[in-house]
């Protein structure tokens, strides 16, 4: 009876320290620095999205290390991508809400790599002709949702702008596409529209 109540006691003691690593961010609290890190810290939400986004990031790590060819340059720039959307998050402080705007990065990170590494089967393909321009672009259904966009030999990943504004996207050095909303459209970094139609 003695052993039995000493072991029911241990166990008891680790549900605590359980919880607490089940509700941390994946990176270390001690060393939070940015407004962005201390929320997430203080934030329950936000640091179950900081692990989720840790484990895209690992997932997106491997498919690019697997590649048969550019692995190493890959790795490196998803690396390199990361610091620096991991600055721009940083960056949040600026904007008048923080927490939105710390959330919003954490799922448009997630969406692009998602996108981008195919983490996901897509959710839906869209042929489009906009103009001279053919393009396909695959849906993803993740909490943003993200799109990967095939225009020849050249890829843009982008996110859905904000939860609010559904079928509106933004592309990684291209511009965005609205696929929502009257005509489909895709728009260049000056932001000239060029409206499209479904093959």
């Amino acid at each position: 009876m003695k052993m039995r109540s000493i072991l029911i006691l241990a166990n008891l003691a680790l549900l605590p320290h359980s919880a607490i690593a089940q509700d941390a961010a994946a990176f270390d609290c001690a060393k939070a620095e940015s407004n962005a890190e201390k929320l997430v810290c203080e934030d329950s939400d936000l640091a179950a999205l900081d692990r989720r986004l840790a484990d895209r990031f690992d997932a997106a790590l491997k498919v690019a290390e697997g590649l048969d060819t550019g692995a190493a340059e890959t790795a490196k720039t998803l690396r390199a991508m990361q610091r620096g959307w991991i600055s721009g998050r940083d960056e949040c402080w600026k904007e008048p809400d923080l927490r939105v705007c710390v959330e919003t990065q954490y799922l448009q990170r997630e969406a692009e790599l998602v996108a981008e590494f195919i983490l996901e089967q897509p959710s839906e393909t869209v042929e489009l002709t906009c103009g001279s321009r053919a393009l396909t672009v695959d849906a993803f259904a993740t909490a943003l949702p993200g799109i990967r966009v095939e225009e020849g030999d050249r890829v843009y990943i982008g996110a859905q702008l904000a939860p609010d504004t559904p079928g509106t996207y933004y592309l990684r050095q291209e511009g965005g596409l609205v696929l929502d909303g009257g005509a489909p459209r895709v728009s260049d970094v000056y932001g000239s529209e060029t409206e499209c139609q479904i093959r």
